[in-house]
């Protein structure tokens, strides 16, 4: 496991880290996930394996520090995962960030473009998310509709029952606080949106997204930037895990 301090009090972002030629490929987790957790697998499919690759958690999440005067919002995200890739000497990778972690490495690839040379968005969000959401599920329209001292006095224990097991498994690693402020940061979007970032990036992107949910919405303006959208069957929002195969396959052929 590696890691780096990433705020002025020392908090650090944990990585694990796979071996190969570069330049890196690196791999963002969604809400309550955990990227050694979610896409070790893909990771290793033989599409993918022999490329510098690492597995970040993002601060508060998983194998990362937890700290409780941290904002969590999207740009602090993105800011702090920023100071790790450098201290990793990462620059010029290839990001590829499921749901939330598609949002941070939108908006880390405008506030720091030099670290970012290709993005693969793995159903990403794109826009900001109406409220409310149904109290106690794990969406983060969920997790928002509770106020964070409800969440932190026990209203948590309604996302612990809601979310299942597997998800659970991760969720459960994060720091109360910092899942909480994420999901609602998530759900308040950017200024600009997600969207209009990722509309104006020069970087090769690609979008994958559930072949049985249909395009994206604004699939067409999408495109039209210059956003490769990929449909990727078998699978539902966690791609990387219902269709390893399929998931490998798209994020190889990037462009």
């Amino acid at each position: 496991m590696r890691s780096a301090p990433v705020t002025p009090a020392g908090d650090r972002i944990r990585w694990v880290e796979l071996p190969g030629a570069g330049p890196a490929r690196v791999f963002v987790h969604g809400l309550g996930a955990s990227s050694p957790a979610y896409f070790t697998e893909a990771a290793l499919h033989p599409l993918l394996a022999g490329r510098r690759s690492l597995l970040v958690d993002l601060l508060g999440f998983g194998l990362s520090d937890r700290p409780e005067d941290f904002g969590y919002t999207l740009e602090e995200h993105a800011d702090a995962l920023a100071a790790a890739l450098r201290s990793a000497g990462a620059d010029g990778a290839e990001l590829v960030g499921h749901s939330m972690g598609g949002a941070v490495a939108i908006v880390l690839a405008a506030r720091h473009p030099e670290l970012v040379s290709r993005l693969v968005l793995v159903d990403a969000n794109l826009d900001p998310v109406p409220l409310p959401g149904p109290p106690g599920g794990g969406s983060s329209s969920g997790l928002a509709s509770f106020t964070e001292e409800e969440f932190l006095a026990g209203a948590w224990r309604q996302v612990r029952d809601g979310v299942g097991p597997h998800w659970w498994s991760t969720m459960r690693l994060a720091g109360r606080t910092a899942l909480h402020r994420s999901a609602v940061h998530l759900v308040r979007a950017t200024v600009p949106t997600m969207r209009e970032l990722l509309i104006g990036l020069p970087q090769p992107r690609t979008f994958l997204h559930p072949a049985a949910d249909g395009p994206p919405d604004g699939a067409e303006r999408l495109a039209a930037s210059g956003v490769r959208l990929v449909a990727v069957p078998d699978c539902g929002h966690n791609v990387m895990l219902d269709n390893p195969d399929g998931f490998a396959r798209a994020v190889a052929a990037a462009r």
